[in-house]
């Protein structure tokens, strides 16, 4: 295996590793010799990829930012209705939160990181001002039901998936959390959408995930 090769390699090992251990204990409780044990590395290994159990955190938040924003800009590129936009994207978010350590590691640390708002990461806002806009985009296309605040929706629906992940990590590791997605849009789009709305017929689940 080419030297660069090996290098990525052994980068994404610890990456994994320290990801399944904060998962589970999350950053204060996590050794590096725990990540190094499970990593089959040496500290020599380590420190030439990461200066500390801090920077790995930090890439890890790194990560899953940006696979936050692939998500959203898959979604409003598909140049479907925007409530079937929502939905995909809220699926597609909650099986890749079951399926990738790495991902839940990261989400996790970015809300253990918050200053004043402890376990609701500024991205939470972020997202519901973004779903805000998607629903009053619907609104304007004559989607939602009369009388429908947008806000309103938006609020209830991150609120939701906020408790449903918090509890979904405390209880499977996030393994239910698809289903209670699904609940989630099941039960509160067909109280907004309008009666003639149906979820696009271009839409298509993505296949959960399997694996890392």
């Amino acid at each position: 295996m080419p030297q660069q090769d090996r290098a990525h390699a052994t980068r994404e090992a610890i990456l994994q590793a320290a990801a399944e251990e904060f998962d589970r204990l999350g950053y204060d409780r996590t050794s590096l010799t725990a990540v190094l044990a499970r990593a089959g590395l040496t500290k020599g290994a380590f420190y030439f990829h990461f200066a500390s159990k801090e920077a790995v955190a930090s890439a890890l938040i790194e990560r899953q930012g940006e696979l936050w924003s692939e998500v959203r800009e898959s979604w409003r590129a598909r140049g479907i209705d925007p409530l079937s936009a929502l939905h995909g994207m809220f699926v597609e978010s909650a099986d890749r939160m079951a399926a990738d350590v790495v991902l839940r590691a990261g989400v996790r640390l970015n809300a253990d990181r918050e200053i004043g708002y402890p376990g609701v990461p500024s991205t939470h806002v972020m997202w519901e001002k973004l779903i805000g806009t998607y629903l009053a985009e619907a609104g304007e296309r004559g989607h939602l039901l009369p009388g429908v605040d947008p806000e309103a929706v938006a609020r209830t629906l991150c609120s939701a998936a906020l408790g449903a992940r918090l509890i979904s990590s405390a209880t499977t590791s996030c393994g239910d959390f698809p289903d209670r997605i699904r609940e989630v849009l099941g039960h509160v789009l067909p109280c907004v959408a309008a009666a003639g709305w149906k979820l696009s017929g271009s839409h298509k689940e993505p296949e959960r995930p399997v694996g890392p």
